[in-house]
């Protein structure tokens, strides 16, 4: 096979060997150092936010959330079923009940069903909602493939029901409300907690690695103090809490310093990737760019077919095996949580739309690098494989 176009690729056109050779030469490689200092300025004055606590993983982020957010043994956690099952594993660390509430076409939790469900399924008796005599704790959300949520619904549902919000922003560093309520605030700023992911996939990469941010200046200040073991003494090793080993090394800041300084340009790059997608599929009969929702910036990590599975029969994984042969990485929208075997006896509500973009949503090449030449490949591989299956 000649031709090969990646899914998605980490992009080093910067200053990261710079950066990661400086820390290597001060000797900071570990959970200590500028760099994550740095890394977690750079990111505040970014999401116009007072404060950043720079962690091991955007999974770490979601957990250190929630156990700021109180969510206890036995409490239930309102979460989604069409997205990565990093984004509900931490609900079960803190051995709480997750409750699947399906999304909407925006692929997000769908605000209409959360109301219905705490007004339908709870009872609330004005200071706490329950369910099954359960405390109905917190909402996490997640912004998937950098999609804003309907957060002014959201966000309203919780004041109400006197629920924490927990924005899963992993997807979605960039992408933020251009009108209405929160115009200007960026996804991960609006709930009660924002969790990042700088995995190598994603928008900027530290290698691994992630990133909270909260509300309350302070409240992020003790998360940071959770991730470094909690430890209360500078000079004696002394702990007054369970903390955790969730830092960010100075390695990995060194390398997300200078991928910050690229952002813009790699946002500026998804816009212009995502315009020519859009246009090349205008009109194609067996497949749809999804958009996004209206009124928001989105860093648009992620592009989405959805498949015309009326017409097209073959299975996604035989569509994604014959692109593969011809050099197009491709991959399916994730397998719904609460069908894979850790969740199976969990609730789910509602379930409509997650099961029906689940059949259908096929994820194709996003990197900041891919020409032009390369998405006008893309593009005609998919429309020849899709036709020819669908004849």
């Amino acid at each position: 096979m000649g031709k090969f176009i990646p899914l998605s690729i980490p992009n080093f056109e910067g200053n990261e060997r710079k950066y990661v050779d400086d820390a290597l030469d001060q000797g900071w490689v570990s959970t200590g150092g500028a760099y994550i200092t740095r890394l977690e300025e750079d990111l505040a004055a970014f999401l116009h936010t007072k404060n950043v606590a720079a962690v091991q993983s955007g999974t770490s982020a979601l957990h250190l959330s929630l156990v700021e957010a109180g969510v206890q043994p036995g409490d239930i956690v309102l979460v989604p079923p069409l997205t990565f099952i990093a984004a509900v594993n931490p609900v079960k660390y803190q051995f709480a009940s997750p409750v699947f509430i399906d999304c909407d076409d925006s692929f997000c939790m769908d605000p209409v069903k959360l109301r219905s469900f705490c007004k339908e399924e709870c009872e609330f008796d004005g200071t706490a909602l329950s369910h099954n005599g359960k405390v109905v704790k917190a909402v996490l959300v997640v912004h998937v493939f950098g999609n804003m949520a309907d957060m002014e619904a959201i966000m309203e549902i919780a004041e109400e029901y006197h629920l924490k919000v927990i924005e899963d922003a992993t997807e979605a560093l960039g992408t933020f409300y251009t009108e209405g309520k929160y115009a200007g605030k960026y996804a991960g700023t609006i709930g009660h907690f924002g969790a990042f992911s700088f995995n190598g996939n994603k928008i900027i990469t530290t290698g691994g690695g992630g990133a909270v941010t909260a509300n309350d200046p302070a409240v992020v200040d003790h998360i940071r103090f959770l991730s470094t073991q909690a430890k209360t003494d500078p000079h004696y090793y002394l702990h007054d809490e369970v903390g955790y080993n969730y830092r960010m090394t100075n390695l990995q800041a060194a390398l997300g310093v200078a991928q910050m300084e690229e952002l813009p340009e790699f946002l500026r790059r998804k816009q212009k990737n995502f315009e020519q997608y859009e246009e090349e599929f205008r009109d194609f009969a067996y497949g749809t760019i999804m958009p996004f929702r209206e009124g928001t910036s989105s860093n648009k990590w992620f592009y989405s077919l959805n498949i015309d599975k009326e017409h097209v029969h073959a299975s996604m994984r035989e569509i994604i095996l014959a692109l593969q042969e011809k050099g197009v990485q491709t991959r399916p929208i994730w397998g719904l949580i609460n069908e894979q075997k850790p969740y199976l006896n969990e609730e789910t509500y509602q379930m409509e739309k997650a099961p029906y973009y689940a059949e259908r949503i096929l994820n194709i090449p996003s990197s900041t690098q891919i020409t032009r030449e390369e998405i006008s490949y893309v593009v005609s591989t998919i429309k020849q494989v899709l036709e020819e299956i669908a004849e």
